[in-house]
């Protein structure tokens, strides 16, 4: 049985439990408030505790320091379900998720910096997330050099700059900042920071359209002085330009996977609205009539192509055989496209009640189109694919193209 089907997992104890049934509460209490948050904007910390209480905050930390060991089959299914009741919380985890799963196999992080951040999120629920956007150097999947500043003293590290787009901002505890040294050939990497050093504010710069509640604002660093030993992972800056297949694996897994819960949630509603819509020129439901069952038969091939697509994903990666980063982005783009389509295909059904904010659908919507904006965007994604595809034909003519992943063909 792979990890994708499981319903069971480990906490880190030695019971297991439901999750099946863990995440179908949680997807449910999730939702009552989902609407809330939105329109607040705030972090939903109460989301976040739940989390907590299950272990979920410890999902992809190793069993044998106590986390729940999660791969990224069982991963994706818990962000998915966590997306379908309230995805600004599942961003927040799937975050958490990548970051913990990133540390494994890096020389780089220090051990005890490594069990400090474990234990401390087993225990009390400690949130990370990777720093790396800036206002001038937009997304570092597009190259350059960041313009944060770290400057080695003889106690330590100084850090100085600003970071855009932070997610879970208040929330986290640690911070993962990406800077470059101040040598003179700069390494560059990331930075521990504890997010309660003198020197650190946040800037509440976060009006987005979507996803709201993730409160990624501005965190601004001036001079933050941290230990010797909280430099994480620093390389020349060419050795960062190739990119790990586990890794792209991880990001498209769980951001494919939360927005295809959003759009699962988006077709959940339409459904109910059509069974319960009943114009009085027509004297039945919408849900009678072939053109709306055409609908929901097309929004459900989109759907079931991103099942497909992120099942094999997820599972050869887990096998230990991730697909190249390349194709792993390239289902990133399809789950991300196919969900944005369905519940635009719903939202154009409607018309304005699809539109209006008393129903769901105008706040899915708005949540889905922010899948569009996660690094890599589509065109680095199809412009690295058409390269590697020409670069490919060149050196080897006529070779049949290698499959894709290291299960049977989809």
């Amino acid at each position: 049985m792979t990890a994708l089907a499981s319903a069971t997992v480990s906490q880190g104890r030695d019971e297991l439990f439901d999750l099946d049934a863990v995440l179908t509460e949680l997807r449910e209490k999730f939702a009552e408030t989902a609407a809330y948050y939105d329109a607040a904007g705030t972090i939903p910390v109460d989301n976040l505790n739940a989390l907590h209480a299950k272990g979920l905050l410890a999902l992809t930390i190793a069993e044998d320091r106590g986390g729940m060991g999660a791969g990224l089959a069982t991963s994706a299914k818990v962000i998915r379900e966590i997306a379908r009741g309230e995805p600004s919380t599942a961003l927040i985890l799937a975050m958490q998720c990548m970051s913990h799963s990133g540390i494994e196999g890096l020389e780089g992080w220090p051990k005890n910096l490594r069990h400090q951040l474990e234990q401390d999120a087993i225990i009390h629920g400690a949130l990370v997330n990777a720093l790396r956007v800036e206002p001038e150097l937009g997304t570092p999947a597009r190259g350059g050099l960041p313009a944060t500043l770290a400057e080695r003293k003889r106690d330590g590290w100084v850090i100085t700059g600003r970071k855009i787009f932070s997610t879970g901002s208040h929330a986290l505890k640690y911070m993962l900042v990406w800077a470059k040294t101040d040598d003179d050939q700069p390494l560059v990497g990331y930075f521990l920071v504890p997010a309660n050093c003198p020197g650190i504010r946040i800037e509440e710069t976060w009006n987005h359209i979507g996803m709201r509640a993730t409160a990624s604002h501005d965190i601004i660093f001036e001079k933050v002085k941290i230990s010797p030993d909280h430099v994480m992972d620093i390389r020349q800056p060419v050795d960062w330009q190739v990119a790990s297949g586990r890794q792209t694996a991880w990001i498209a897994g769980l951001l494919g996977s939360l927005y295809d819960g959003v759009a699962q949630s988006a077709r959940d509603w339409f459904i109910h609205y059509a069974h319960g819509r009943s114009p009085s020129n027509l004297g039945a439901a919408l849900s009678t009539l072939p053109r709306f069952q055409d609908l929901v038969g097309r929004i459900d091939a989109l759907l079931l192509a991103n099942h497909i697509l992120l099942r094999e994903l997820c599972e050869s990666t887990d096998d230990g055989v991730p697909p190249v980063a390349t194709d792993a982005f390239l289902v990133k783009f399809l789950v991300t496209k196919n969900a944005i389509e369905a519940v635009s295909m719903a939202l154009e059904a409607i018309g304005n009640p699809g539109l209006t904010k008393n129903n769901e659908l105008e706040r899915h919507y708005r949540n889905v189109l922010c899948s569009q904006a996660h690094a890599p965007q589509n065109d680095t994604i199809l412009i690295a694919a058409g390269k590697a595809a020409f670069d490919a034909a060149a050196q080897k003519k006529r070779t049949p193209r290698p499959p894709r992943f290291s299960g049977s063909p989809i």
